[in-house]
């Protein structure tokens, strides 16, 4: 568990945290499931979100009609499904990352390109490894655990007090510190001492840190920091994304070098990351998150892509 922190979820007694509360016993539960088992009722689950969370799938068709203009409308619907289903796998892999055993963890997660972390810190000047909002998030990153150095991770502050804890008590079996998403001090100061920090840039927005960039063609606010923190650390960086198998026997996560990155041009160097990212959500769509305004806060003349 991670330093001087204190995950307990006992002081959330209240009846406004007893859905929480089931929530986590049923992820606790989902997860002793035969592997084939769990996959069903996740995608069970995502049908039955896609059918109640109206506001989500208006948000989510919307995306794919944007990055995906060459899929006819019965692609996109299709598609559409798919990710519903794999957002109710993303609740049963919460279940996986935070309480499957780590051996079972090494049988069904393939990691390719773990030598390239390994050389990257041993440079001793820190290590950003670069994810983004995939939808088996917690499952590739839970199995850090097993690499036997020191990890930290970015979080964002959620609403449900009792949620937020639950979160980062599950990312604890892996991060030795997790720092608030806005405490770039914090941030540094970890890949000063060699850490190796999870970052996800691809849904926060940082003000001045953020440029109009192309994501599948069209202009979105995207964040340009990681460019600025590995040019002021001076430390390595390295994409780090996950997917799921397509016959639900595992997942795989990839690790790559970016060389040549930082240049004196963060806006280019973010259009790069970004390409990087549209090559990875290509293999399996329907796994990156969509349900998230993707497209929001553009500036004029730019049109609200998200108006009724």
């Amino acid at each position: 568990m991670a330093e001087s922190e204190d995950y307990s979820l006992r002081r959330f007694w209240q009846p406004w945290f007893w859905p929480t509360w089931l929530l986590w016993f049923a992820m606790q539960l989902v997860a002793k499931l035969p592997p084939r088992a769990r996959m069903r009722v996740g995608r069970r689950l995502g049908k039955l979100l896609g059918r109640i969370k109206m506001r989500e799938r208006r948000i989510a068709r919307r995306n794919l009609e944007v990055c995906f203009p060459e899929l006819s409308g019965a692609e996109r619907e299709i598609l559409l499904h798919h990710h519903f289903e794999s957002v109710g796998l993303s609740l049963v892999e919460m279940g996986i990352g935070w309480f499957a055993p780590l051996e079972e963890l090494k049988r069904i997660v393939a990691v390719r390109g773990r030598e390239h972390l390994d050389a990257a810190l041993a440079l001793g000047k820190g290590v950003i490894l670069l994810a983004a909002h995939f939808t088996p998030l917690e499952v590739g990153v839970a199995i850090l655990e097993d690499f036997g150095v020191r990890f930290s991770c970015m979080y964002r502050t959620q609403r449900n007090a009792m949620m937020d804890a639950m979160i980062r008590r599950g990312r604890s079996r892996f991060a030795r510190t997790q720092i608030a998403r806005d405490n770039v001090r914090a941030l540094l100061k970890r890949l000063e001492e060699n850490y190796a920090v999870l970052y996800m840039p691809d849904q926060t927005y940082l003000g001045n840190q953020s440029a109009l960039v192309e994501f599948f063609g069209e202009l979105a606010v995207t964040n340009i920091a990681t460019s600025k923190l590995a040019r002021i650390s001076g430390a390595a960086v390295l994409t780090y994304f996950f997917r799921r198998l397509a016959d639900d026997s595992g997942y795989v996560v990839d690790i790559a070098p970016l060389d040549a990155f930082p240049t004196n041009d963060a806006v280019a160097d973010t259009r790069r990351i970004v390409a990087l990212l549209e090559d990875y959500i290509r293999l399996a769509p329907e796994q990156y998150l969509w349900i998230y305004k993707k497209f929001k806060r553009r500036p004029p003349p730019l049109p609200d892509l998200y108006a009724p």
